[in-house]
C-alpha cells in the first residue's frame, strides 16, 4: 500500500521553491502525493521563521495537525524550513507531537526521513546551511503557467532585524547555464511567466563569478523560446545600477517591475538597521529608476517601530510615502528576533504605538493606491488570465505591475468569450475595488 504524503508550505516563495524540490524527491521515491495534508499518512509543515508572527502561523498549522495524528487521521508529521532549520531540537521539545524535525541542509534527505519515521520518532537532522539544493525535480504548486526560479540563496548582508543569514547562511549563486537550462525546460512545459527570487536577487553571480551578474543573467533568461514575462523580486536599491535598468527598459519580455524593500526612509532609523541610504538617496533613486523605464511599478516593503524610531522619524516614513506614491507597498512591524543585532537594542516602541504606525502607513497607502487606481481608468492593458472566478461571474488575471500571489488582481468582462487559462488579452480598465483593478475584454 502506497504512503500518502503532504504538505503544508508557509511564507515566501523561496520557501515554496524548496517545498517544490522536496515534493520531487518524495514523487521519485514512489510516495503518493496529495494536496491536502490533512488527508495523507504523512503531513509535513514547511515553516517561515522569518519574525513572530510567521512562527505562531507555523505553530498554529503544527498543532492543527497534530490534533489529526491524535485522532488516528494522519500517523506522522514531519517539520521542515526556516523555523526548523533556526530552532532545531527545540522544536522537538516544544512540540512533543513532532515525529521529526529537518533542517534546510538536510531537505535533499527527505524520502529517507520518511522511511526512518517507521522505525524511530521524535528526532532531528541537519546538515551544513550550505548543503541546501536549489536544484533538481520540483512538483510545483503554483498554476501551470507561471513560475518561480530560485537564482540563489543565503544573505551575506547584515541588517539588524533580519535572522535570514542565520537561518540561510552565506549567498549562494547557481551558474547561468544551469539556471537557463531551469527556464527552459520551465517553459517547454507551459510556463509563460518566470519569477526571478533570492534573498538578494541584485547581488546575483558576485560569488562565483566576481561581481554582479544580474543583467547578464537577464540577457541569457530573455532568449529562452516560450518564456513571456520575467519577473524581478528582492532588488536592493543601492545595487539597482543603469546597466540593470537599460536591460529591464530595453527587454520586452522583462516585467516593468521592480520589487525594491527599503524598510525605511528616516536615515536615522536606517542606520540603525545597519542599511544605507538616506530619503534623499532613495528619492533620488526612484525618480531616476522612473525616468529610465517609464511606466514602472515600484512595490516596496516597510518596517515601523524598529527600536529608537522616534515620531520625528515615523512622521518622516508617512510624508515619504505620500511623496513618493509606490504602485505597490507592504508594511509590517518590527519584531524582536533572537540572535539579531537589534535583539538588545533600547528604546522599544510599545505594542499599541507600533501598531498605530502600521495602521497608519496602510491608510496613508490606500490614499495613494485609490488615486493611482482612478489613473488607470481608460488603460488598456496586457493581461494575462488566471482563472473565472464565479462568484463575480467574471475572468481575473494580472498585469505586468501585478506579482502573482503577492499584489492584486485585474477582474474584467468577456461578454461572454470563454478563456484558457494562461491566455494572454488586452484589457481596458474601467473600476477599481480597493487593490484590484475592473475592466473588460478588447
Amino acid at each position: 500500500m502506497s504512503v500518502r504524503v503532504g504538505m503544508v508550505s508557509l511564507g515566501c516563495p523561496k520557501n515554496q521553491v524548496d517545498a517544490e524540490l522536496m515534493l520531487g524527491r518524495l514523487a521519485d521515491a514512489g510516495y503518493d502525493l496529495v494536496e491536502d495534508a490533512a488527508m495523507a499518512d504523512v503531513a509535513i509543515v514547511n515553516t517561515c521563521g522569518f519574525i513572530e508572527s510567521a512562527k505562531s502561523e507555523a505553530i498554529e498549522e503544527i498543532l492543527e495537525l497534530a490534533s489529526l495524528k491524535k485522532e488516528g487521521r494522519i500517523k506522522a508529521l514531519i517539520v521542515t524550513g526556516c523555523m526548523a532549520e533556526r530552532y532545531r531540537d527545540a522544536v522537538l521539545e516544544e512540540l512533543p507531537e513532532v515525529d521529526a524535525v529537518v533542517g534546510i541542509g538536510a531537505n535533499h534527505r527527505i524520502a529517507e526521513i520518511l522511511e526512518r519515521i517507521s522505525e524511530e520518532r521524535g528526532f532531528g537532522l541537519y546538515g551544513e546551511k550550505e548543503e541546501l539544493q536549489m536544484c533538481g525535480r520540483r512538483v510545483r504548486t503554483t498554476l501551470p503557467f507561471y513560475s518561480y526560479l530560485r537564482i540563489a540563496d543565503g544573505c551575506n548582508n547584515k541588517c539588524a532585524f533580519c535572522a535570514i543569514p542565520e537561518i540561510r547562511g552565506r549567498f549562494r549563486s547557481r551558474p547561468i547555464e544551469e539556471l537557463v537550462e531551469e527556464a527552459s525546460q520551465l517553459a517547454s512545459k507551459g510556463v509563460r511567466e518566470l519569477t526571478l527570487i533570492a534573498q538578494d536577487t541584485t547581488e546575483y553571480g558576485s560569488d562565483i563569478y566576481g561581481k554582479r551578474m544580474l543583467p547578464e543573467l537577464l540577457v541569457r533568461l530573455c532568449g529562452v523560446e516560450g518564456l513571456k514575462w520575467i519577473r524581478l523580486l528582492y532588488c536592493y536599491p543601492e545595487k539597482i545600477t543603469d546597466e540593470l535598468l537599460d536591460i529591464i527598459a530595453a527587454q520586452p519580455k522583462i516585467c516593468k517591475y521592480i520589487d525594491m524593500p527599503i524598510q525605511h526612509s528616516s536615515e536615522h532609523v536606517l542606520r540603525a538597521m545597519r542599511r544605507p541610504g538616506s530619503r534623499d538617496s532613495l528619492t533620488h533613486l526612484i525618480e531616476h529608476i522612473r525616468e529610465k523605464v517609464p511606466g514602472i511599478t515600484l512595490r516596496t516593503t516597510l518596517m515601523v517601530a524598529f527600536p529608537g524610531e522616534t515620531q520625528e522619524d515615523f512622521e518622516d516614513l508617512v510624508s515619504f510615502v505620500r511623496e513618493i506614491k509606490f504602485e505597490k507597498l507592504g508594511c509590517f512591524i518590527w519584531s524582536a528576533e533572537e540572535n539579531t543585532p537589534a535583539f538588545d537594542l533600547p528604546d522599544r516602541v510599545d505594542a499599541e504605538t507600533a501598531s498605530m504606525r502600521e495602521a497608519s502607513i496602510i491608510d496613508e497607502q490606500s490614499r495613494v493606491i485609490d488615486k493611482w487606481s482612478e489613473s488607470m481608468t481608460g488603460r488598456k492593458i496586457e493581461v494575462m488570465t488566471e482563472g473565472f472566478d464565479r462568484l463575480a461571474e467574471c475572468y481575473y488575471g494580472r498585469s505586468q505591475g501585478e506579482a502573482p500571489e503577492i499584489d492584486g488582481k485585474i477582474f474584467f468582462d468577456t461578454d461572454g468569450r470563454k478563456l484558457r487559462a494562461g491566455e494572454f488579452v488586452t484589457v481596458e480598465i474601467t473600476d477599481f475595488m480597493d487593490c484590484d483593478l475592473v475592466g473588460r475584454l478588447i
